[in-house]
């Protein structure tokens, strides 16, 4: 038995945490089964080596998120924390853990003696701006002990000290919402500094700050015009002593070879252009000139809570094509997002240009999905050999690269693609015996990556790239199995919350951060999307177990659900609107109207009502009685609980009279219509639950099982033919291959999930609508179904401390399996078909393996009684029948 070593909050690198009293977690690694923890004992030491804190043996079965157990940190602490376990068996503990450190950034607005400074008093603010270089010289007079950068832009940056490069973080400080939350960095930056003279520089570009958002040409400067650099390098020397090198007026700006860099349209580079040497002391700055210092931001300044952009993988072509046109592309064999990284050797004032598309259309690159989004770079060479280049401030999503003017012959080796997302830790995994639905997973967790760049995007090719609210909504469920996404999303929401309490009707904006024009609030609030300040939070708080997570956000969660309250009022009961996103991209929707849905957005919208009141109401009892975020006490979780139910319940009363007959028809006869009903517990009847659950059955069969629901149904059509005892047609639905279904575009080669499930036609050309993706996750959401049904893992308990082992073989399957990080350790669960010898008939064969301090229920599809087990590994075995298959299709004459 060994303890890993413990965490910090949901860091994975605890250096300039945000948290004076970060939560601990930690994992026990053992071969004894039903293994539960007794007790045990964390010792919090100095940076000295001085023990701070020994709680001694705490008697407690607790393990994750931990409370901090020693005194409160302040500004650039650091610490180091090592943990030992007893089990329930045992009586001696286990070895102590290896040590983890974790330190402090700076906790308080007084830390921060720099000032914001900007090369752009004067600059053009209608156009793009070439990349900044700035630079400041100073002198160590001995020997450095060590060395903090902490360091934040309005825009994005990259930072180099002496000529070498800090981080390796991309688009940093990354997308907030800027005019209330500004995130920095904290970079361990000794080993960089030496005795004597030294240069700090920084490379500034537009990003999401001045940069160009929105689509149909959209808007510059949405949050100011001017871009700005804010650095705080703090060094202390061997002797004690410390010395502060912060952005002020002394620094000097110049341009160099980034001539603009865009998040749409592309990087220009002209290594002509190139200053050697430029953040290194000694370099020639004659013609640089002084910045000017800006006012300190008004936005709070806050630490990471996940991790940043990098570069995770690079890939190389698989195919290089000429074009009917005679163009060269690259295929790379996966839709991803990113940029190319080139080797070229040419003639000086040589220009290469590289432009990016996810698909071909008649033997070209497709570039009308991208709308007004350039995404192109350029590079004209200086002439000294082979040249490195890679765009600094841009990304794209892309499959295909155009190479146009390459000097000489192209050889592919000398062209990558550098996949970019959010550093987050993969925790999922699914596999099953159809290589298709295979394809179809990795597709999910590809487009999850592709969007997950440091906002939760919809889409990262064209003009758009934002954190739409209603996407991450419902697939957050799957999400969340597959990374580690935690950090990340908490920020995400902390930056909802700060925009939508920002707002006189309480109600969550379309997209996080909110960058839409004014005229997309005229609509009115928007059920799923605006929902996601309930549902996202409880989806994190079950898959992480982090209450935390519910008390932040309560506000935000609370003022939507009185937002609710209102519009029902003004509704005689029902939330009423002339418009609603609802059942977004109906497959029957028309191209140019992809809200035109077949389902009634006020079903939908009204159905979401008593789910998130429901939903709210829990997490008020939950919280009942914990401190309040805005100092007025303890909360009265219970009356806020008891005035939610009753507003669920009336509701739901008028849900069931206005859209339900006594037979569970309902007034939108449509695949979402019933998913919502029945996956939502709308049916107050006996004889509206069994006729709602034979008329979904009968609308899918006359589908041919072909897909029939948009963004609001997908995520809960297995699951509501599940319960409604039908699972071999959701089978049935997952296996479809014509157009729409799952299976569709991985049929037609698709590597990632589509916007639309037709976003490319059987023909191979383009859906004619002008809103077009092939990397949307929205649709992908039924990955979740997968792991919990197919393959049968899921968490029975807040952040996995019980499990459900549940699976649901069926279709031509003969095998499948997940496996799931749990805060506890590895989750495995699957199933497969064995044939027993001489013809005598099936054994299905269950597996399981249940982490440590854990425990689960089995519940096996021969409809036996479920059984408890703890952790360790386990394997049931049963006779087995398959139900019959393939299902009928209800013919018309």
């Amino acid at each position: 038995m060994h303890v890993r070593p413990p965490t910090f909050e949901h860091h994975r690198e605890p250096l300039g945490i945000g948290e004076p009293a970060p939560r601990l977690s930690w994992r026990t690694v053992t071969d004894t089964g039903d293994w539960h923890q007794a007790a045990h004992q964390v010792e919090i030491t100095a940076v000295d080596g001085t023990v701070v804190t020994d709680t001694g043996r705490v008697e407690s079965a607790e393990s994750v998120l931990v409370p901090w157990p020693g005194p409160r940190l302040g500004s650039r602490e650091r610490v180091g924390v090592r943990v030992r376990v007893w089990g329930e068996t045992e009586h001696d503990p286990s070895p102590w853990s290896t040590t983890s450190y974790a330190e402090t950034g700076l906790l308080e607005p007084t830390d921060w003696t720099a000032r914001p400074i900007t090369p752009d008093r004067d600059a053009p603010t209608e156009q793009p701006l070439p990349a900044a270089l700035l630079r400041r010289d100073f002198t160590l007079t001995g020997p450095v002990a060590s060395a903090r950068l902490y360091i934040t832009a309005y825009g994005v940056y990259t930072a180099e000290i002496n000529g070498e490069h800090v981080g390796d973080q991309v688009m940093a400080p990354g997308w907030t919402s800027y005019q209330h939350r500004l995130r920095y960095q904290t970079f361990d930056v000794t080993p960089l500094l030496r005795t004597g003279a030294n240069t700090i520089g920084a490379l500034l570009g537009e990003g999401w700050y001045t940069g160009r958002l929105g689509f149909h040409g959209g808007r510059r400067n949405i949050y100011g015009e001017h871009r700005a650099l804010l650095a705080q390098l703090e060094i202390a020397y061997a002797d004690g002593t410390t010395h502060t090198v912060r952005t002020d007026d002394h620094w000097r700006t110049t341009t160099g070879p980034v001539l603009r860099s865009e998040i749409y349209d592309g990087e220009a580079y002209d290594a002509r252009q190139e200053r050697p040497g430029w953040s290194a002391p000694g370099h020639d700055v004659s013609d640089w000139t002084r910045v000017h210092e800006l006012p300190a931001p008004r936005a709070e300044l806050v630490a990471p809570t996940g991790p940043p952009v990098r570069r995770t993988q690079t890939v190389a072509p698989v195919e290089v094509i000429t074009t009917l046109s005679g163009k060269t592309v690259l295929d790379f064999g996966q839709n991803l997002v990113g940029r190319l990284r080139i080797h070229v050797e040419g003639p000086a004032g040589h220009e290469v240009t590289l432009r990016h598309a996810e698909v071909l259309e008649h033997g070209e690159l497709s570039i009308r999905p991208l709308r007004f989004a350039a995404a192109t770079d350029t590079y004209v060479l200086r002439g000294e050999g082979v040249e490195v280049y890679e765009p600094h401030f841009t990304f794209h999503g892309f499959r295909y690269a155009e190479i146009d003017n390459w000097p000489g012959s192209l050889d592919p080796a000398a062209v990558e693609a550098v996949v970019l997302h959010t550093d987050m830790a993969r925790t999922g995994w699914f596999e099953c015996s159809d290589p298709l639905v295979n394809r179809l997973h990795e597709n999910v967790v590809q487009g999850m990556r592709g969007n997950f760049l440091d906002v939760p995007t919809d889409c990262p090719q064209r003009d758009e790239r934002m954190g739409w609210t209603g996407d991450i909504q419902v697939f957050a469920p799957t999400a969340s199995f597959l990374h580690d996404c935690s950090g990340m999303l908490t920020s995400w929401l902390r930056d909802l919350s700060a925009e939508q309490l920002a707002r006189p009707d309480g109600v969550p904006p379309l997209v996080v951060p909110d960058v839409l024009p004014a005229a997309f609030q005229d609509a009115g609030a928007q059920a799923v999307w605006a929902d996601v300040a309930v549902l996202l939070p409880w989806t994190l708080y079950q898959r992480f177990g982090d209450l935390e997570v519910l008390r932040t956000q309560y506000p935000s969660m609370r003022a939507w659900g009185e937002a609710t309250i209102r519009l029902t009022a003004e509704g005689d009961g029902l939330w009423r609107q002339d418009f609603q996103l609802g059942d977004w991209l109906d497959p029957q929707a028309p191209p140019d109207s992809p809200g035109e849905a077949r389902t009634d957005g006020d079903l939908v919208a009204n159905a979401y009502v008593i789910r998130s009141a429901e939903v709210l109401a829990d997490v008020a009892e939950l919280l009942d009685g914990t401190r309040q975020l805005d100092g007025t006490g303890l909360l009265d979780g219970k009356a806020d609980a008891a005035r939610l139910r009753a507003h669920a319940q009336a509701v739901r009363e008028r849900f069931a009279d206005r859209f339900v007959t006594p037979d569970g028809r309902l007034s939108s006869d449509t695949q979402t219509a019933y998913a919502l009903a029945i996956a939502f517990s709308l049916l107050p009847t006996e004889r509206q639950r069994r006729g709602a659950a034979d008329r979904l059955a009968q609308i899918v069969r006359r589908a041919s099982f072909r897909i029939a629901t948009g963004f609001t149904g997908t995520p809960l059509i297995c699951d509501a033919l599940c319960a409604a005892g039908e699972p071999q047609l959701a089978y049935r639905m997952l296996l479809e291959k014509d157009c729409p279904s799952w299976l569709y575009p991985v049929t037609m080669g698709a590597t990632t999930v589509w916007e639309r499930w037709d976003s490319m036609l059987p023909d191979g050309t383009v859906n004619p609508g002008e809103m077009t993706s092939f990397n949307h996750y929205a649709l992908g959401a039924v990955a979740d179904w997968l792991h919990r049904t197919v393959a049968g893992l899921t968490a029975a308990g807040p952040g996995w401390r019980r499990l459900r082992i549940a699976p649901v073989p069926g279709g031509d399957l003969t095998w499948a399996k997940a496996a799931h990080d749990t805060p506890y350790g590895r989750a495995e669960a699957g199933w497969r078909i064995e044939s027993v010898k001489g013809g005598k008939g099936d054994i299905l064969v269950v597996e399981a393996s249940i982490p440590p301090n854990t425990r689960a229920e089995v519940q096996l599809p021969d409809g036996s009684a479920p059984v408890e087990v703890g952790s360790g590994r386990h394997t049931f075995r049963r006779p087995y029948t398959a139900p019959p298959w393939p299902p009928t299709a209800i013919r018309y004459p």
